[in-house]
Order: structure tokens, then sequence, then C-alpha cells
């Protein structure tokens, strides 16, 4: 089944805009629970720019591995999208994350803001891509 491109960068567009609002929401707990300053934060992304870059190109890669994933497991209906979507979240996203913070010594909060955008995220493209088919 070829995957369908307007699906892939509809999901795209909505999950990142998601993250935009998510973000912007919760910018101060978010920065909080790095336990950083708004300034320090500045300081420490150079060039301010890549984050957005490698956040977009995370996100298309995602779109297109989760449409992937869809069409192997029937048919793409908004329910198998979500579905798909959770158990990715459940069993690869969230995972990694908490681990990777275990390590860090970062505080739960960061894990629970982070894991809600990318749960948000999949569940976002999971649904656009299960209704466009």
């Amino acid at each position: 089944m070829p995957i369908n491109l307007i699906a892939i960068a509809l999901a795209v567009v909505a999950s990142y805009v998601f993250g935009a609002i998510w973000y912007t929401l919760l910018s101060k707990p978010w920065i909080a629970a790095l336990d950083k300053s708004k300034d320090q934060l500045k300081a420490a992304i150079n060039p301010p720019w890549l984050p957005f870059v490698v956040t977009f190109l995370a996100q298309v890669i995602m779109a297109v591995m989760l449409a992937g994933l869809m069409a192997h497991m029937g048919p793409l209906t908004v329910k198998s999208g979500l579905i798909t979507a959770l158990l990715v979240w459940l069993g690869f996203v969230l995972p990694s994350m908490a681990a990777n913070h275990s390590f860090q010594g970062a505080k739960r909060a960061l894990t629970v803001i982070d894991g809600g955008h990318w749960l948000g995220v999949l569940l976002i493209q999971g649904t656009v891509i299960g209704a466009m088919g």
C-alpha cells in the first residue's frame, strides 16, 4: 500500500502546530523542570533555529513510520491510527524518554510534559493518517 504523502504532510503540520501550542502553554513549568533559566537555555542552544528543524524532521520520520506500521496492521481508520499511535508511544517513546530522563536526573515533570507532547503528536498523526487513508 503506498503512503499518502498528503496525509503525511498534514499530519506533520498538525502535530507541529500542536507542539508549538503545547510548549507555549507549558513553557514556564517546562523551563522549571529543566532546572534552567530562559537565559541559560538560550545560551545553550546554538544556532537557535536548530531544535525547530530537528523537531520538524523527527515528526516527518515519525509520520512516515507510523503510516507504514498502520498499513501493516490492517485497514487505515481513525481507530487504528489512534490505537497504533498509543501503542508506539507506550512501547517505544515513553520508556525511552523515561530511561533517558532517569539517567539525566531530570524532574518527573519534564517527563510528563515531554511525554504528553509526544503522545499528542502521535495521536494527531495517527488520526490524520487514519482518516485520510
